[in-house]
């Protein structure tokens, strides 16, 4: 991206300066077609700002969303070195959202569950399968045991690690809680294990029981939501990847995973995590994941697991891995570009390009954390407190 000499001077306020203030080499190009160097050495980006609105956009994570979506800003070259400004930028989340929110929440419906997912994967499977891994098409962190690894080889440790934590073997049955596009059915079936997937999207189901079909797989794939599944006898274990950011409810969810498991049984779950939960950002609500969609919140998890009769084996960080994960993500989209606008439009393209890059940024400072944990069911089913009983239980313990 080669510069041209310019006495332009950018604004002293808003977005442009921000960016010129980081320690990034670029060039912002202002809306009459005018260039600003910026930085020290070769640029590594150049941000266009299109119009006079552009450059007065809010100075907030929605605003400056809404704007690189709607084609007023672009970003050529590099988008991830850029988000460093991200911590300069406010999180005011619109009272609407709020709303919506609590209403949702409240309401708790497998309905609206089940729209929030289609919403998000309603694109269909092949936008997925241009970034994701594609020996399992795993849409969560893979496992790293080098950082030079493919997302492939990640991919592949990922399912050997929840196959030997789980101790699966022939001829049991495992549930795998949204099983996306078949990626245990694939490594487990392969491996004599019969697997029962559930899934909301009738894309998944169909792509899942082709693979079954294609492969003589020992399985079967329900469309239904897992809170309102009754199978007719438990399971051996149950695994879920990237599941409960839909389940924010964990009594329920705990409750739930008891019914399927047999005695003894294991739930193998894994998913990106907050410290405070609910706390998503605005961007992400109106854009990305709507519903009830929350980070996993760990210490909740546990507790609940505990009260509902669980013994916790293992829970293990996997936040660097995530980073690395959906970096290559990133890098893969980005390759795709002419693809992804020729078949989804110019739109989803900038969406799940900011989508992308800003979940680097955020497992890499750590605003964003992942884990798996590894819980068995045993004989006794718990305390299970009622909520009365857990307050009293809290106010006891101030003494």
């Amino acid at each position: 991206m080669p510069s041209k000499p310019s006495r332009a001077i950018l604004p002293r306020t808003g977005l442009a300066p921000l960016l010129a203030g980081l320690d990034v080499p670029g060039e912002i190009q202002l809306p009459d077609g005018s260039i600003v160097p910026v930085g020290v050495g070769e640029p590594v980006y150049r941000a266009t700002f299109r119009s006079a609105r552009a450059l007065c956009t809010p100075m907030t994570e929605l605003g400056v969303g809404r704007a690189f979506i709607a084609g007023e800003i672009e970003v050529e070259g590099d988008l991830g070195s850029l988000f460093d400004a991200r911590e300069k930028l406010q999180e005011k989340v619109p009272l609407r959202q709020k709303f919506q929110f609590v209403w949702d929440f409240v309401r708790s419906s497998t309905k609206m569950n089940a729209t929030a997912v289609n919403d998000h994967y309603g694109r269909g499977e092949d936008l997925y399968l241009t970034f994701i891994d594609k020996r399992y098409r795993i849409y969560s962190q893979g496992l790293f045991q080098r950082a030079d690894e493919t997302i492939e080889e990640a991919s592949e440790h990922k399912l050997e690690t929840m196959f030997t934590r789980l101790g699966l073997k022939p001829g049991m049955r495992l549930l795998d809680v949204g099983g996306g596009w078949g990626g245990v059915t694939q490594y487990c079936g392969a491996r004599g294990v019969h697997v029962t997937t559930l899934t909301l999207t009738q894309g998944s189901a169909r792509y899942i029981q082709n693979l079954i079909t294609e492969k003589n797989l020992p399985g079967e794939v329900i469309q239904q939501d897992f809170l309102t599944f009754n199978p007719k006898e438990p399971f051996d274990h149950v695994v879920m990847y990237g599941v409960i950011e839909h389940i924010p409810n964990y009594r329920r969810l705990s409750c739930k995973i008891w019914e399927v498991l047999k005695p003894g049984g294991r739930l193998y779950l894994d998913g990106s995590a907050a410290v405070e939960k609910y706390s998503v950002s605005s961007f992400t609500r109106d854009y990305i994941w709507g519903g009830t969609h929350t980070f996993m919140t760990v210490q909740d998890v546990i507790g609940e697991l505990l009260y509902h009769g669980f013994e916790i084996m293992d829970v293990v960080r996997e936040t660097r891995d995530y980073e690395l994960t959906i970096l290559e993500w990133a890098k893969r989209f980005d390759a795709a570009k002419d693809d992804i606008i020729a078949g989804w439009g110019e739109e989803t393209y900038r969406m799940f390009r900011l989508y992308l890059w800003g979940g680097t940024h955020a497992f890499r400072k750590n605003t964003l954390q992942a884990y798996h944990l590894v819980a068995e069911r045993t004989m006794s089913q718990g305390p299970r407190p009622s909520t009365a009983r857990r307050i009293f239980r809290f106010l006891g313990n101030l003494q």
